[in-house]
């Protein structure tokens, strides 16, 4: 039983260890090597090796924004999109991105295939990709974010 500090009275609750995110960097030269990478990124999350995916299905990704760092956030979200709707792991190893008016807009190719769990060994499912935390910046280098997965 837990005492309250200040009162003595019994609290009817208690803290336990809980890993209940997954946080991650990605950086690139370009925007678009980062955008592949954060791809990667995401999907070694949930998968143990990455290269046991084999390109067997092709969708095509287009999303735009007016602010980079929420293009890359709903890129990302499309990838969870597919895992959960179609259970397909997906690569990304080309990403375009151009400025088109008052918006950023991606097209990609994502090739992958169906969760086989007898060659693909999964770690954690990631559920959502989360805005806290969320950044992207340009660097010296080229480009950097940080994405934090509720998983």
């Amino acid at each position: 039983m837990v005492k309250c500090g200040g009162c003595g009275d019994a609290m009817s609750y208690r803290y336990l260890e809980h890993t209940a995110d997954a946080l991650f960097e990605a950086w690139g030269e370009t925007l678009e090597e980062l955008f592949s990478a954060a791809a990667d990124a995401l999907l070694n999350v949930m998968v143990e090796d990455v290269a046991t995916i084999e390109p067997k299905e092709e969708v095509s990704i287009r999303v735009e924004h007016p602010e980079l760092d929420l293009l890359l956030y709903n890129f990302l979200l499309e990838l969870v999109f597919f895992k959960d709707a179609r259970q397909l792991l997906l690569r990304v190893p080309t990403v375009a991105i151009a400025e088109s008016g008052s918006a950023y807009c991606l097209a990609a190719v994502a090739r992958g295939e169906r969760i086989d769990r007898s060659r693909h060994p999964l770690l954690t499912d990631v559920k959502a990709v989360t805005l806290h935390g969320f950044t992207l910046e340009k660097t010296a280098t080229g480009w950097r974010a940080s994405v934090l997965l509720d998983v």
